[in-house]
């Protein structure tokens, strides 16, 4: 009852205008649209209708949910789903509202439920991030048609999913649940919850994951890279947004250099990406995206001193975050990372970066878009693609390839290996701050850039990460997507059966 009656509480945050910028009037891109009043729609229900909804929904779930004993997690609980009806007049579980009557799913609550424990997550500071203030709507979506939304306090974004996206997280949640207690510390998506609003018709799925950049925190630069050339440039009309996402090509041209890190530090982002490449091709996962924010800490002070600005908010620490391995810095390195030695004022949760210039950066970085398999629509777009361009550069590829080239333009082109490490390290895995002030403490003169390095990183060349996919089963698995395509590719025009057999060994 007392969890019931915070609940209608918190709840009524989202009855409160969001202060985020709405997308311009213009053509919808797949179920995000914009009404006549110009606020963002997603299945023709708008915005604050979804927020609110969402708001209500896990409210309801997380608190009932902690009124339940815990316990261990058995198979079953990945397949469960809860269901509640929230009429606009209200019930005697739920509140009255000013929305259309919905139902609300929740997916594998008592899953989620330990997965929120992992990271640290306590169910009321859960519910007071997503529930307690009002929702903010992210104004740079994207391409992708999603509406994202991120909570005041930056911990939480909040993504709409397609059916099949939501669809592929549910089965892949067992072997997710597997591979997060064997590692919580990764570069891939922590996701803390799934659910369904069931309104007008219409399923809306979202999914609340971890929050990569902060927003307190300047992108001077922002990245979505895939180790793909192929249509991998930042189109006019994103490069003329305030804060455009540019890609693979736009980073190769305006940083042929990469970006320096330090020795320990450089091996330690190489190994998790490693370890989560072969976890995304044993799930068959592919088209994946590696996000790269950028905070240059000398440009950050220029502006300040040009604009006359008061204080430093761009180099202020974003609040404390809940939940744990959250940061980049955290991600990619072990235990001894949250040690002492480190001074997290100095990187604010990012990793310590330069760039040829020898300026000071802050990198932001994390795995998205992970819940896409590769399925025979995916083997046929690629077959499609490789027609018309070289089969090796388009993005859509199977999950082997897929995670080989994207590891290398990473670990090789994107990121560089400065030629010394820390001076103060005794044999220790993490990055050595020296205890200066201001947010530049965190370099040091020998992390200046440098020549590249000679060692070049293979996905399967480290004995602690076992092959996935030897040659062998390679080969009978390209074998076998052959056949398949070989059933459809019967029923194309002859001059595509041409083309096709000139390319089917890319596939």
């Amino acid at each position: 009852q007392n969890s019931i009656s915070s609940f209608r509480v918190i709840s009524l945050a989202g009855f409160m205008p969001s202060s985020s910028g709405q997308p311009g009037l213009g053509k919808k891109i797949g179920h995000r649209g914009v009404d006549a009043s110009g606020e963002t729609t997603y299945k023709k229900t708008t915005s604050s209708a979804l927020k609110g909804a969402i708001q209500l929904g896990i409210g309801y779930t997380v608190g009932n949910l902690s009124s339940k004993p815990e316990r261990d997690v058995l198979m079953q609980d990945f397949y469960v789903v809860e269901s509640i009806f929230f009429p606009s007049e209200g019930s005697n579980l739920t509140p009255a509202h000013h929305f259309p009557d919905f139902r609300f799913k929740t997916y594998a609550p008592v899953a989620f439920r330990y997965f929120r424990e992992l990271f640290g997550i306590r169910p009321d500071d859960y519910l007071y991030s997503l529930c307690n203030e009002p929702l903010i709507e992210l104004s740079n979506p994207g391409a992708s048609g999603s509406v994202f939304y991120v909570t005041k306090d930056d911990e939480f974004i909040i993504k709409t999913v397609m059916h099949k996206e939501a669809e592929f997280l549910q089965k892949l949640l067992p072997g997710y649940y597997m591979n997060l207690n064997q590692n919580p510390r990764t570069l891939l998506p922590k996701f803390f919850g799934l659910y369904c609003v069931q309104s007008g018709g219409k399923n809306i799925r979202v999914v609340v994951m971890n929050n990569i950049l902060p927003r307190v925190v300047r992108m001077h630069l922002k990245y979505d890279l895939k180790g793909s050339t192929y249509k991998r440039r930042a189109s006019k009309k994103e490069r003329e947004k305030a804060k455009p996402t540019f890609k693979d090509l736009d980073f190769m041209q305006d940083i042929p250099e990469g970006l320096m890190l330090d020795a320990d530090t450089y091996n330690a982002l190489v190994k998790t990406l490693q370890r989560d490449c072969l976890v995304l091709e044993s799930f068959k996962i592919m088209d994946y995206s590696l996000l790269l924010g950028v905070h240059n800490l000398d440009q950050a002070e220029r502006e300040q001193q040009t604009d006359g600005s008061q204080g430093r908010s761009d180099e202020k620490r974003p609040l404390a975050q809940k939940a744990l391995y959250s940061t980049a810095l955290e991600s990619i390195q072990g235990a001894s990372a949250c040690g002492e030695d480190i001074d997290t004022e100095d990187t604010m949760g990012g990793i310590p970066a330069v760039n040829s210039k020898g300026e000071r950066l802050l990198m932001y970085i994390g795995i998205i878009d992970i819940l896409q398999s590769y399925r025979l629509i995916k083997k046929l777009e690629h077959t499609w693609k490789a027609l018309v361009h070289d089969g090796d550069t388009v993005s859509v590829h199977r999950p082997s390839f897929y995670a080989d080239r994207f590891f290398r333009f990473m670990s090789s082109t994107v990121f560089r290996k400065t030629l010394k490490s820390s001076p103060s390290k005794r044999g220790r895995g993490s990055l050595a701050v020296p205890k200066h002030s201001g947010p530049g403490a965190a370099w040091s003169a020998s992390q200046l850039p440098s020549e590249r390095d000679e060692n070049i990183y293979d996905l399967r060349g480290a004995r602690s990460f076992p092959t996935l996919e030897d040659e062998g089963n390679s080969q009978v698995q390209s074998m076998h997507y052959t056949r398949i395509l070989l059933k459809h590719i019967t029923q194309c025009p002859r001059e595509f059966q041409t083309q096709y057999y000139r390319v089917s060994s890319l596939i």
